[in-house]
């Protein structure tokens, strides 16, 4: 069993079309925080998959996407100000 690594993804797309196709795929592999933002348990192979995919549907001139790992230790330390996501998008797969 591969080890699951904790993954926030954050995107700005200029063009609602592309903006859709990125938010269904991240729907695939993550649970959506905000509407822009997800946390996705990945592998390193799904991770590299997520990256190719991503990067065929935006147009680097125009859109942003952040991709970036949470270490477990760091994981601990986040805090919600507001209204906090729902139980069901806290990561159980991190060990």
């Amino acid at each position: 069993m591969s080890t699951l690594y904790l993954i926030l993804v954050s995107y700005d797309i200029a063009d609602p079309r592309r903006l859709r196709r990125v938010a269904r795929t991240l729907e695939a592999v993550g649970d959506r925080l905000q509407k822009s933002v997800f946390e996705c348990g990945l592998t390193p192979a799904g991770l590299q998959a997520l990256r190719l995919r991503l990067r065929r549907i935006i147009d680097p001139a125009e859109d942003h996407i952040l991709i970036q790992p949470v270490c477990r230790h760091c994981r601990r330390d986040m805090g919600w100000q507001g209204k906090p996501p729902s139980a069901a998008c806290e990561p159980f797969w991190i060990v």
